[in-house]
């Protein structure tokens, strides 16, 4: 629930005083006579014509003494004093029943020191007071307490005087609120001088204003009344408000919270600046527990520079929408439906007005996913999933969609396999199943995004496999594996190719009607697996690296289709050239020319034998070493030239207690390079003696560890959801106007001055791209980007994301965090001085979601030019 209005949940609190009281004054203490355990008994019963009894039994107890007065009606208990009646529970240092009337009397007694103690604890069901003293009566059920103590959630509430007139009417004086932990000595609280308090309709106060450590402030309201209900409550956004450079003063993420009912909300929200740029956002959660949740976001903004008129005015529109929605597997484990959408405008993260944004400025790429799937218990089983999918590049606007994409598969069928028992050889394990996949795919620029020309420029395609298969075992330690594979291609849009001789061009038109295409391959591979053992003597704690090598030769062979292929003239000359009529289809042509190639590949991992540093454990440790180092080439037999395929060299290992990631990718060439053309020649580079040419790297590192392990990790998930990453690497989506409890930081963070535990975190990534494909011989990318957090004290936080492009030598995505915990409050400070997006932003807030809106934040907009 997202109320606003702070007033509304602290007066819930106040339900609790529904039977309690108070007696201000101190019992004196007795001297001790006996001590009497916790008993039940029955009081001395008299007529009712007299008006004295008693109407249920009565356990009480006291550690000192129990004394009972018969001619006053009235029972005393002393020191850790218990009474139990009618439903009620009262624990105190010193309680007075009076049976007579009806009433019992409780407060604190004095320790041997002088100090007060053993405070009243009067509790009715769930509700439970902690006054200084308490006065009650049975039958009217009047109550009057006094410095009465009760908590509500996250709130606290001290009350000097409380009255209960009957069962729907109290009265309060003196009553104090807040949400800090030290209620009898809190940083801050809401004095409210008057209460009238209906359970249930509604609540009355008077003055009330905010004091911080005892001092009044400004910050008051002369009088208020306010409806009491225990649902979701409607209620106004307050706004943050600031100043932009380039578009004036602003009030933003201001609007009203819909509590429209137990499964779904909705939040608008705006943005208004004074030269006339405005923001409209729609927000909504909803959910039904065990079935689904779900959140939609609707942004909009309409941004103005400059005045109209005057040089460097612009005006754009830019959008985004975001959808997830989860729905819980076990609702039906057969059916599932899943949704995550992130689309919208290019330069939506890198222009948003909203400083929530800013952390993922640096997006290339959005994407969205709407998945529905089914399976189908049958014999064999069947699979059916259809999806809407949309990807987009950020920096060059092109959108591919596929609305939507069908998928259906048919289990494995094993023909001639027997009923029952082991599938041996190559007869049992042949093998055949049924794909289908079918798209109506657009790839459109973000100009012409759901116009018209959008599904003229659609195409749809379906395509239908019947992979047949076997593998079999030979010579005991090779696994072979034979397939067949068929493909059929249905399509509703071909072209045709025509040379314009007025014009001397080539016209490509598009046909439409159904048309289809039909291929198949043939495919062979081979691969096992043998081990290598290097054992090591002496002392040193290694003992031997263990090398895993899995090679595996594979032939792939597929006819020509030149079936599908038509002479066309090229130019003015009467050349001809071929080309096929489903060129640029969803799932491209057949193949014009034979292919027929050999591929080699050899996967290998690298482990190490380690003696424990505990010399009592024998047992060796392994250590990964190597996780991945993959070596792989080919050659085509069919081709004029270039037979011999790049040697390809990947690896992939982690160090460092596995915290740190490192990848490798590299390119080998065997060809030479004629300088002067910047073209590959189809001769080897050992006729030169050469032997390879490298002709791509990249090699990355990410290094993500942190004082807690991994238990310490927080994941950006604003940035994550928004097409990012799920780390503050490039900065954070925090909105400097959210309430950062810190909670983590608070819990025993020291352990004194000068033992001091200092929590930190840190993310480091970097990445080194050459390039020699045609002889530029150059670093193309080396970049680094660091994320530091570190808590200083229990009570400070500072972080800061920055990089470096050693490329280019400039800084980059640079921004700094400061966070002080107050206790009950909480202030922050972001600023980002580097780039496009420069601003800072102050925020100090109540961390309680129920007074979030008690707070003040001053920040700037980004000055952004519009592009």
């Amino acid at each position: 629930m997202r109320t606003k209005i702070f007033y509304i949940v602290l007066f819930i609190g106040f339900l609790t005083l529904g039977s309690n009281a108070i007696y201000g004054q101190t019992i004196p203490q007795q001297p001790t006579t006996e001590n009497v355990e916790l008993k039940k008994v029955s009081m001395p019963q008299t007529t009712k014509k007299q008006g004295n009894y008693i109407d249920d039994q009565v356990e009480h107890y006291g550690k000192a003494y129990v004394r009972f007065d018969y001619k006053k009606g009235t029972v005393t208990m002393y020191d850790e004093a218990d009474l139990k009646y009618q439903g009620y529970h009262l624990k105190a240092g010193i309680i007075v029943f009076d049976y007579k009337n009806d009433e019992v009397y409780a407060g604190r007694i004095k320790d041997t020191a002088g100090n007060f103690s053993q405070y009243p604890v009067f509790v009715q069901g769930t509700n439970t007071i902690e006054p200084d003293s308490i006065k009650f009566n049975f039958k009217t059920k009047k109550v009057k307490v006094w410095n009465s103590r009760t908590k509500q959630q996250e709130l606290n509430i001290i009350a000097k005087e409380t009255k209960k007139e009957n069962d729907s009417v109290y009265y309060m004086k003196g009553a104090r609120f807040t949400t800090a932990k030290d209620i009898d000595d809190p940083e801050y609280y809401f004095l409210a001088r008057k209460v009238k308090f209906v359970p249930g309709s509604k609540v009355v106060v008077g003055f009330t204003n905010m004091y911080i450590y005892d001092v009044p402030t400004p910050i008051a309201v002369p009088f208020a009344y306010f409806p009491i209900t225990t649902k979701a409550r409607s209620g106004i956004l307050i706004p943050a408000y600031g100043q932009s450079n380039s578009r004036g003063f602003f009030l933003q993420n201001g609007g009203y919270y819909f509590a429209l009912s137990d499964h779904y909300d909705l939040a608008l929200l705006g943005d208004y600046y004074t030269n006339g740029s405005y923001a409209l956002r729609a927000e909504t959660n909803y959910g039904n527990k065990y079935h689904f949740s779900g959140s939609v976001n609707l942004r909009y903004e309409n941004q103005i520079n400059g005045e109209r008129g005057f040089p460097g005015y612009s005006k754009q529109n830019i959008y985004n929408i975001q959808w997830t929605h989860t729905k819980d597997a076990k609702s039906n484990p057969n059916s599932r439906f899943s949704a995550s959408v992130n689309l919208g405008s290019s330069k939506y993260f890198q222009q948003s007005l909203n400083i929530a944004n800013l952390g993922s400025q640096l997006n290339n790429t959005l994407s969205s996913s709407i998945t529905y799937s089914k399976t189908f218990n049958t014999v064999p089983q069947i699979n059916i999933t259809t999806s809407a999918n949309h990807t987009q590049n950020n920096q060059t606007r092109l959108i591919n969609m596929t609305l939507p994409t069908l998928q259906a598969s048919m289990d494995r069928v094993f023909p001639f396999a027997p009923k029952e028992g082991i599938k041996k050889g190559f007869i049992d394990n042949i093998n055949f199943q049924y794909n289908l996949n079918g798209r109506n795919q657009y790839a459109v620029n973000e100009d012409n995004f759901f116009k018209s020309q959008m599904f003229r420029d659609g195409q749809i395609a379906m395509q239908h496999s019947i992979p047949l298969t076997t593998n079999f075992k030979a010579f005991q330690f090779f696994s072979f594996t034979t397939s067949i594979n068929y493909n059929e291609v249905w399509v509703n849009k071909t072209i045709r190719k025509n040379f314009d001789s007025a014009n001397n061009t080539v016209v490509t038109q598009s046909v439409n009607g159904l048309d289809a295409f039909r291929t198949y391959s043939f495919s062979n591979a081979v691969g096992t697996t043998f081990y290598g053992m290097f054992n090591f003597k002496g002392k040193g704690r290694l003992k031997a690296i263990r090398h895993t090598v899995r090679p595996s030769l594979s032939h792939n062979y597929t006819p020509s289709f030149d079936r599908y292929y038509e002479d066309y003239i090229a130019n003015s000359t009467g050349a001809i050239q071929r080309y096929s009529r489903f060129e640029n289809g969803i799932y491209g042509s057949p193949g014009r020319n034979v292919s027929n190639s050999m591929d080699l590949r050899i996967t290998n991992t690298f482990e190490a034998k380690v003696k424990d540093k505990d010399e009592t454990i024998t047992e060796l440790k392994k250590i990964m070493l190597l996780s991945n180092l993959d070596f792989s080439t080919g050659y085509d037999f069919a081709a004029d030239s270039f037979k011999l395929k790049p040697l390809s060299v990947s690896g992939t290992t982690q160090i460092l207690k596995q915290k740190m990631n490192i990848n490798f990718n590299s390119v080998f060439s065997p060809y030479q390079i004629d300088k002067n053309t910047a073209t590959v020649k189809d001769k080897f580079l050992w006729d030169n003696g050469g032997f390879l040419r490298m002709a791509f790297a990249n090699f990355t590192v990410n290094y993500s560890f942190n004082s807690a392990g991994e238990k310490g990790k927080k994941e950006n998930e604003q940035g994550l959801k928004n097409g990012g990453r799920n780390d503050d690497l490039f900065g954070s989506n925090t909105n400097p106007n959210e309430v950062n409890t810190n909670e983590e930081a608070s819990n025993d963070t020291f352990a004194g001055f000068y033992n001091a535990i200092i929590p930190w975190d840190i993310n480091l990534a970097y990445s080194l791209t050459y390039s020699n494909t045609l002889g530029e011989n150059k670093i193309t990318g080396n970049s680094l980007m660091l994320s530091v957090n570190t808590t200083l004290t229990s009570k400070w936080t500072l972080g800061a994301s920055s990089g470096y492009d050693f490329k280019n030598m400039g800084i980059v995505a640079t921004s700094l965090r400061i966070n002080r915990d107050l206790d009950s409050w909480n202030m922050n400070f972001t600023w980002s001085p580097y780039g496009l997006n420069q601003f800072w932003g102050f925020f100090i807030g109540i961390k309680s979601g129920m007074l979030s809106d008690i707070k003040w934040d001053k920040n700037s907009q980004p000055d952004r030019t519009l592009r």
